[in-house]
């Protein structure tokens, strides 16, 4: 991607014209993006349609929590089964143990920090890599700096400098602090996209990146009650897919962002589907 001019910041396809139009919400007008827009919204809707979720929502939030705390940890390398991850109380072992305790960590804060989200998405992304990294003693709550080593080895796209991942960062901050009329699932697919092509911090930027699309899903209210885990759905549709589609979004081609916005998109929906089943279940005294 170029790194030149004004708008550097962000991929080609999401950088403001000269009519300083919201380069988010030309994203959605994207051949295919409108319908998965309405296809992500009639989803979260069956959700919180459910009967079950006018009784025991915060059984279906804390499920939700679990599971894609589950599938993000699956993404970065540990992939547990479910009742492993309810069964573990010591996530101090070995790599993938720390990773899942950093999953189960960024799940347990997501909702914590949404006050903050739109007035200073930079201080989250900190206080994130902060969660996640508890176990680091240094390098930590920051952006990595020039010649410092990035651990995120199940991305193997080109690595930004550091300066150009600062810039980035910072564009991607007044995008959101302007807000705009971008629909929800394209803010957070370009927020997941951006900061797995960044890779801004020395490790968990993966985990991070799921947590911020989480945040974004939560606090523009498509998904409040946060039970629609679109880290299940990502982790239901594989590394592989979840990979390609990324390239897509670094392309910065019309079509390869369109990709990715489906891509998430979708991921959404199988998170919907997911606690959907859960209400199922619950209704039947199964769970």
């Amino acid at each position: 991607m170029s790194t030149t001019g004004a708008n550097a910041d962000l991929p080609p396809s999401s950088r403001k014209d000269a009519s300083g139009r919201d380069p988010l919400a030309a994203l959605g007008a994207l051949p295919g993006v409108a319908d998965s827009v309405e296809s992500v919204r009639k989803a979260v809707d069956r959700v919180y349609g459910h009967r079950v979720m006018r009784r025991r929502s915060n059984a279906i939030t804390s499920e939700a929590a679990l599971r894609g705390a589950r599938g993000s940890a699956a993404l970065s390398g540990a992939d547990w089964a479910l009742e492993e991850v309810r069964r573990r109380t010591d996530f101090s072992g070995d790599d993938q143990a720390r990773t899942m305790g950093a999953a189960l960590r960024l799940s347990a804060e997501a909702g914590q920090l949404l006050s903050i989200w739109r007035q200073s998405p930079l201080r989250v992304l900190a206080r994130l890599h902060l969660v996640a990294a508890a176990d680091q003693t240094d390098q930590v709550g920051r952006p990595r700096q020039q010649g410092e080593r990035v651990d995120e080895p199940l991305i193997g796209l080109p690595l930004p400098s550091a300066a150009e991942a600062h810039g980035r960062l910072e564009g991607l901050s007044e995008l959101i602090i302007a807000g705009g009329s971008a629909p929800a699932l394209v803010t957070a697919a370009v927020v997941h996209g951006e900061l797995l092509a960044l890779r801004p911090f020395v490790s968990h930027n993966g985990l991070i990146a799921r947590t911020a699309e989480r945040i974004v899903l939560i606090g523009s209210g498509l998904d409040p009650k946060s039970v629609c885990p679109a880290e299940v759905g990502h982790a239901e549709l594989g590394r592989e897919a979840y990979l390609t589609a990324l390239e897509g979004y670094v392309s910065g081609t019309p079509e390869g962002m369109a990709a990715w916005i489906a891509h998430c998109g979708r991921a959404i929906e199988l998170g919907a589907r997911e606690s959907t089943a859960v209400c199922e279940a619950l209704q039947r005294g199964a769970a």
